[in-house]
């Protein structure tokens, strides 16, 4: 009689997480067709009609985190000289694992600024707020899926040009390169539908609200 109680309240917690897990699968993709709007109009937009580009952003190849790496970018451009080593030996660890915490050291390593996290912007509202940002001359950290070799990451990029006219976006990625890609491929690249064969555990990260799509931080 115990065993079968036991038996009984395994089945009930395993069909629990089920349908809990199903429920958060399925308001993560509704969340997902929201943001991906139609963007079209931005090409007839007067607004955008003028490329934005921030010079002086030099990038680097991380040794240690992209968000660690984004933020020694960002420390050069803006004459300081932080570098991944002095926040990894400040903490002992990476602390930018998420988009609030990654935030947070912004404003704590750039008090000057204010750096803002916007999550699940729709498609029209991410090129409207980095757009805005870079039309003010400062670089616009982003969340986006980026491969590694041929495998496919989620990955912090200092975003550092647009020309909305020629449907061009330009990129300083911490692996080491800049990237010139079209506004289609940023998009399916900071919604993460571009990111091939997600293993389910980054989906559920994404579900519970670990991570999160079409987000970007602006630097004001």
């Amino acid at each position: 009689m115990y065993l079968k109680k036991i038996i009984r309240f395994l089945l009930i917690l395993v069909a629990l997480i089920l349908i809990i897990t199903a429920g958060l699968l399925i308001r993560l993709h509704v969340r997902t067709n929201s943001i991906l709007t139609d963007y079209s109009s931005i090409f007839a937009e007067d607004k955008y009609s003028a490329p934005v580009y921030v010079d002086g952003v030099e990038v680097i190849t991380q040794d240690i985190s992209c968000g660690y790496a984004c933020i020694e970018m960002l420390s050069a451009w803006n004459g300081g000289s932080l570098t991944e080593e002095d926040l990894y030996n400040e903490y002992g660890k990476v602390v930018t694992s998420t988009g609030e915490k990654f935030s947070e050291e912004m404003n704590k390593r750039f008090p000057e600024y204010t750096t803002t996290i916007h999550k699940y912007l729709s498609n029209t509202e991410l090129i409207d707020a980095a757009y805005e940002n870079l039309s003010n001359g400062i670089p616009v950290p982003i969340e986006w899926a980026a491969k590694y070799g041929d495998v496919w990451t989620l990955h912090y990029s200092l975003l550092v040009g647009m020309d909305i006219p020629d449907d061009k976006v330009t990129v300083a990625n911490p692996y080491g390169y800049v990237e010139e890609i079209s506004i289609d491929e940023f998009l399916q690249r900071t919604s993460f539908e571009a990111y091939e064969n997600m293993p389910l555990y980054f989906k559920l990260a994404f579900a519970v609200g670990l991570f999160e799509k079409n987000t970007i931080f602006t630097v004001q």
